[in-house]
């Protein structure tokens, strides 16, 4: 199932709202500096989740909430670095997802969150929503740097995991204020994190880690069971996998991650990558995805 899913979105890749972060980050900007502005705050009243207001016909809530970012904050600064990070964040991943596959990744979780405070009546966070965007990214670029107050370089697995601490900090202290289960709704953005990654959210283990990993499983003499040769892990690595027949017949190309070949797959471009050891050829899918092979 999660195979066709990605063939599906990688086939109709270009459908759907192209840059959809920034008409999010635009719209969250005029929403926040209306609200400086003290007589327009009403737009606030009007975006915001209400669970009432929406069963009695005020339907635009479901969505609108989400550009209600920042609303409140007198930090201006820090408000704006944010809206700037979300924008770069989703629009490098809908680089290397495509239009299609990135709205459903965000807009599944305004559902999710819909959902939840609909059941369990509540205000709908967007904080929580973007939160799982930069978890998305990280997973995808773990090895990115981002500088703390322009000057530390911090990795983008390192933040990956205080976020993940501030949203399990965030069911703490919800559920001193409201209980259960309005306590787990900070688990509803992480499980759309976890529908459209599943086991590749491995990736926010520091590669380092892995290869000391790998190195203690080599010396201990084992093999991972049914497998006879060297297993190497990549961003997004088994998303897809090419027929057995396919790889058998005369190619000239194959991907070293999902194996589709230039029979398998004519439609593909592959390209070979001048930072790997030794001669690897990549899809278009894994050409800017992949861990660069050093051994």
């Amino acid at each position: 199932m999660r195979k066709r899913f990605e063939r599906f979105c990688f086939k109709h890749r270009n459908t759907g709202i192209p840059d959809l972060m920034l008409y999010v980050s635009i719209g969250s900007l005029i929403v926040y500096v209306m609200g400086m502005m003290g007589d327009l705050a009403g737009l606030y009243e009007i975006l915001y989740f209400n669970p009432h207001l929406i069963l009695q016909g005020q339907v635009w809530r479901l969505v609108s909430y989400v550009f209600t970012y920042g609303y409140g904050d007198p930090n201006v600064f820090m408000v704006l670095i944010g809206l700037l990070c979300y924008y770069s964040l989703g629009r490098a991943m809908e680089n290397v997802w495509g239009t299609l596959r990135f709205n459903l990744f965000y807009l599944s979780g305004v559902l999710l969150q819909d959902v939840f405070c609909l059941i369990f009546p509540g205000i709908a966070n967007v904080g929580y929503l973007n939160m799982s965007l930069f978890l998305a990214y990280a997973t995808m670029y773990p090895d990115a740097e981002f500088r703390l107050m322009f000057i530390i370089p911090i990795k983008a697995w390192i933040l990956a995991l205080f976020d993940l601490v501030v949203t399990f900090y965030g069911i703490f202290s919800l559920a001193l204020v409201g209980g259960f289960p309005y306590c787990l709704f900070p688990l509803v953005a992480l499980m759309n994190y976890f529908l459209f990654f599943g086991k590749d959210c491995m990736n926010l283990i520091p590669v380092s880690w892995k290869a000391n990993a790998r190195r203690v499983f080599r010396k201990s003499g084992k093999k991972p069971s049914g497998t006879a040769s060297k297993t190497i892990p990549f961003v997004r690595a088994g998303s897809y996998q090419a027929s057995v027949a396919s790889v058998k017949a005369p190619h000239t190309h194959q991907c070293t991650i999902c194996g589709r070949t230039d029979v398998s797959d004519p439609g593909l471009e592959f390209r070979y990558c001048s930072r790997c050891k030794g001669y690897h050829c990549y899809c278009q899918d894994h050409i800017s995805t992949h861990e660069h092979i050093e051994e």
